[in-house]
């Protein structure tokens, strides 16, 4: 079995929206089993939340809504989307 580390690039507006949503789903609600009922990916899941838990200090700030809205908009102006693409989803 190899155990080799796969490294994921990705960019610090990707992450905290990624951790964000990563809360919501294992932690805020019952919605991973429901998402990824296949228990064994868990492992993944938990693995990456915690890297991003431990890289990110935006989580613990005071501002964290609106620096994760800001997030989000830049991520969606990159996707060319902007404001209304997240509405029309």
């Amino acid at each position: 079995m190899d155990e080799e580390p796969v490294t994921i690039t990705l960019t610090r507006d990707q992450a905290f929206v990624l951790s964000d949503w990563l809360y919501e789903v294992m932690m805020a609600s019952d919605k991973l089993e429901a998402i990824v009922p296949d228990r064994a990916v868990w492992s993944s899941i938990y693995a990456i939340s915690g890297t991003l838990e431990t890289t990110l200090a935006e989580i613990f700030m005071p501002d964290y809504a609106s620096r994760l809205e800001q997030a989000k908009q830049r991520l969606l102006e990159a996707l060319g989307g902007g404001e209304n693409a997240e509405e029309q989803s």
